[in-house]
């Protein structure tokens, strides 16, 4: 007796569902591909451009160094401190306590988020945005 072959399968439209491959890729597919990934490259490098605009740097010019506290007050708890000349990230600034005819802090992220006065903090390009 012979073996009686499998059928092949039935879409629910009721046709033969036979596999089928696509065209075969061209030069022309691989080079729109390609394309297409050097564009998502380029718009994510000139977001990582636009980030780096955005990051604001400081250069502490306290010669004892500069206190970090937890709010932009003088007599706000003591969180940390940064050595003379180090370079600090900062996020923003606000107004809080006057300290030596300057009210503005700024909020550093280096490490942890801690309040340093402005008066202490010399900017490294453009100054922070405002909190």
């Amino acid at each position: 007796m012979a073996a009686v072959p499998t059928p092949p399968p039935v879409s629910w439209n009721g046709h033969v569902d036979t596999p089928t491959e696509g065209p075969a890729p061209t030069d022309a597919d691989e080079a729109t591909e390609t394309a297409g990934a050097t564009e998502v490259t380029e718009v994510a490098e000139s977001e990582a451009e636009a980030a780096a605009a955005r990051e604001y740097k400081g250069r502490v010019i306290a010669r004892s160094g500069l206190l970090l506290r937890d709010r932009p007050t003088r007599s706000s708890r003591v969180i940390g401190t940064a050595a003379y000349g180090q370079i600090v990230h900062i996020f923003c600034k606000t107004r809080g306590d006057n300290v030596n005819g300057n009210d503005r802090w700024y909020l550093l992220t280096d490490g942890n988020w801690a309040w340093g006065s402005a008066a202490y903090i010399e900017n490294i390009g453009q100054p922070p945005r405002w909190c």
